[in-house]
C-alpha cells in the first residue's frame, strides 16, 4: 500500500475521533498527517515523512492550539431572558416594600420586591433592576 493513502486513512481516523473529543488537538494532528500525504504522493522518502508529521503536529499543537483554545472558549457576550433584565431601569407601578409591589421594565409589568427589605418605595418612581427571582424582579430606587 502506498504511504500517502496510509497517511490519508489517519487524517481520516483523527478528524473523526476530534469530531468527538472536541480537544482541538486531533484535529491539527489531522491537519498534519494530511499534509504529509500530500508531501507522501510526490515522493518524500519514509523517515522524512515522519520528520514532516512530526514537526508539523509539533508547531501545530505548540501555536496554534492555544489560539484556537482562546477564541473557542470564550465567555458569552450576550445576556439572554431574564439575565438581560438585570441592570435596566424601570418603573414603579404599585408600591414596592420587602413583600410586594409592580413595576414595569421595558414595557411589561413585573412583580417586584425592594432589594433592601426596609424601604418602601412610591409609585411614579424609577428604580433599578438588582436581580431576578423567579418571575419577581428585586428592585434598588435610582438616587
Amino acid at each position: 500500500m502506498d504511504y500517502w493513502l496510509i497517511w490519508l486513512v489517519v487524517a481520516a481516523v483523527l478528524a473523526v475521533a476530534e469530531i468527538f473529543t472536541l480537544t482541538a488537538a486531533l484535529g491539527l494532528l489531522g491537519g498534519a498527517a494530511l499534509l504529509t500525504a500530500g508531501f507522501a504522493a510526490v515522493g518524500l522518502p519514509a523517515p522524512l515523512q515522519l520528520l514532516v508529521f512530526t514537526i508539523v503536529s509539533a508547531g501545530a499543537v505548540l501555536f496554534v492550539r492555544p489560539v484556537v483554545l482562546r477564541h473557542t472558549m470564550r465567555p458569552p457576550t450576550a445576556r439572554f431572558g431574564v439575565e438581560a433584565l438585570v441592570g435596566k431601569s424601570a418603573y414603579v407601578v404599585s408600591e414596592v416594600t420587602g413583600t410586594s409591589g409592580r413595576v414595569r421594565i421595558g414595557g411589561e409589568e413585573w412583580t417586584a420586591r425592594a432589594y433592601d427589605e426596609a424601604l418602601v418605595i412610591p409609585p411614579g418612581a424609577t428604580v433599578d433592576v438588582i436581580e431576578i427571582s423567579g418571575a419577581t424582579a428585586l428592585v434598588y430606587p435610582r438616587e
